[in-house]
């Protein structure tokens, strides 16, 4: 029997799996960490135990309680959290904790700088996305400028999954769809770095090798082989970002089909034939050589609800607190009773891309409870998610088909508020693992055992939620938008020192 390695880092926990030839699931684990937040606006990782750390205790986990031979693993695919940015010595060390992708927004001013030293349209033609806090060219510059000491003694600049693979096999690689967020240190038409519109920012031997997701980056090192227990000389594909991963493990493959992933943020993939070029969105080159992405996401969403049970409800056991909560919340209406929430906890991206955008609970009076203001918060960030959709039919390219995934899923009122609020229908997979079995399915494909449509085969499509559309919703969309709009001079005042 054959048998492949999916292991998947995110923001709160790291999962794996290990799948068989048919699809079929042999073992899983998972192990939780922590987002590190040193001061407001910034998110780290641990790299050696969070990334480095949980990749070993899975991979050990799942060949010890599967009873496997570690030989029968055809290939390993990994995903992490994305973009980060972390510099690394020439043995591939960590110099400091990594920071991650766009709900860390310490780069402002170095986003601002570059955007006046290139200008944005020019930015938008070469590397397909504007500065954000999702670009890591501006984190590089921020090191350069915040951190001289550690980026003189940095040999790579590398992303999450590129520090595993290279754990993995001594090569630095990364694939083009995460590359593509080095922004401007990326150039789209070419699928090539680029030093043109900033040359100062970092040499380019300083970045990693590029490669197409499935490619095989090398093969497992016996130092590697002792931490994890794989069998020496195992192929291990680049691997990519867990969006992506968790997009095709619910078979998105096609233009027109859009992920929409439940997780710490709300982040959408969706699939074109043709690259999407506006300034709100995000592109890249997709995980195979010719098909496209247009990307957005919420700056902070699951988060939220990690962030209430553990302020709001410290009573509740932690464990039961969500399905608690989710109780309380169904005794309030659609609508939160006129509670209206706007989720900008870390700044917000797609597509207000804000970084002094502000967390905001407006309407309350002597009446509410909790259960409303839990409910106006899913709302909130359904609302969010709806801002998104609205902006893709803006451009032309509205979903064909809506595949949800993440553990949010298991989040009964939040999906159904996003397909209420936006009037779609969401179809769900019947396994939703996540990102991780995605890996593993890219994982066979890298070796040749699986082509694209073999994920349809593992994981076909298991039930749909229909929209039930609300007059309260309608209302409550329109304020929200508003409210932002409103007050966005207060917020970013609020940050003036």
């Amino acid at each position: 029997m054959k048998h492949y390695l999916g292991v998947d880092i995110g923001t709160f926990e790291s999962k794996g799996v290990l799948v068989d030839e048919a699809g079929g699931i042999v073992a899983q684990a998972s192990r939780p960490h922590r987002m590190l937040v040193p001061q407001p606006g910034w998110a780290e990782h641990d790299p050696e135990q969070d990334w480095w750390g949980d990749f070993c205790f899975i991979s050990k986990k799942l060949i010890a309680e599967s009873g496997i031979d570690p030989k029968s693993i055809r290939s390993v695919g990994t995903s992490a959290i994305g973009p980060c940015m972390l510099p690394v010595d020439a043995a591939g060390n960590p110099l400091m904790n990594g920071v991650l992708y766009g709900v860390d927004t310490r780069s402002v001013d170095e986003i601002a700088a570059l955007n006046a030293e290139i200008g944005e349209d020019r930015v938008l033609d070469v590397c397909g996305n504007t500065l954000t806090s999702q670009s890591v060219g501006p984190k590089i510059l921020w090191l350069k400028d915040k951190r001289p000491d550690v980026y003189a003694k940095a040999a790579k600049v590398v992303s999450a999954t590129t520090f595993i693979v290279q754990r993995l096999t001594g090569n630095c690689v990364i694939d083009h769809y995460t590359a593509a967020n080095f922004s401007p240190l990326y150039d789209v038409s070419k699928l090539g770095y680029t030093s043109d519109l900033s040359p100062d920012i970092i040499d380019l031997d300083k970045l990693p090798d590029l490669l197409w997701s499935t490619d095989i980056a090398g093969h497992v090192t016996a130092k590697a082989a002792e931490a994890t227990g794989l069998a020496v000389g195992t192929p291990v594909i680049c691997g990519t970002i867990d969006a992506s991963a968790e997009a095709f493990s619910v078979g998105v493959l096609d233009g027109g089909d859009m992920m929409v992933m439940y997780g710490s943020t709300i982040f959408i993939i969706q699939l074109t034939d043709e690259r999407v070029r506006d300034a709100r969105l995000w592109y890249a080159p997709w995980m195979f050589q010719g098909q496209h992405a247009s990307m957005s996401g919420l700056a902070t969403s699951g988060t939220l609800t990690h962030w209430f049970r553990d302020e709001l409800a410290k009573e509740l056991d932690p464990v039961k607190a969500f399905g608690e909560l989710a109780k309380e919340a169904a005794l309030s209406p659609a609508g939160a009773n006129g509670l209206i929430f706007l989720p900008y906890f870390s700044g917000e991206r797609t597509p207000i891309h804000d970084t002094h955008a502000k967390g905001t609970l407006f309407g309350l009076n002597l009446t509410h409870k909790r259960g409303d203001i839990y409910r106006a918060l899913i709302e909130g960030i359904a609302y969010g998610t709806n801002h998104i959709f609205e902006t893709y039919a803006e451009v032309g390219s509205p979903p064909k088909r809506l595949m949800a995934v993440g553990g949010g899923t298991k989040n009964k009122l939040w999906l159904e508020a996003t397909s209420n609020i936006s009037g779609l229908r969401q179809i769900l997979a019947r396994k939703t693992i996540g990102a991780s079995y995605g890996d593993a399915c890219l994982a066979a494909i890298g070796v040749g055992d699986a082509d694209r449509s073999t994920i349809t085969r593992w994981n076909p499509v298991e039930s749909e939620v229909a929209p039930m559309a609300d007059a309260a919703y309608a209302r409550n969309y329109r304020i929200f938008k508003e409210l932002y709009l409103s007050t966005k001079h207060l917020m970013a005042e609020l940050d003036k020192t």
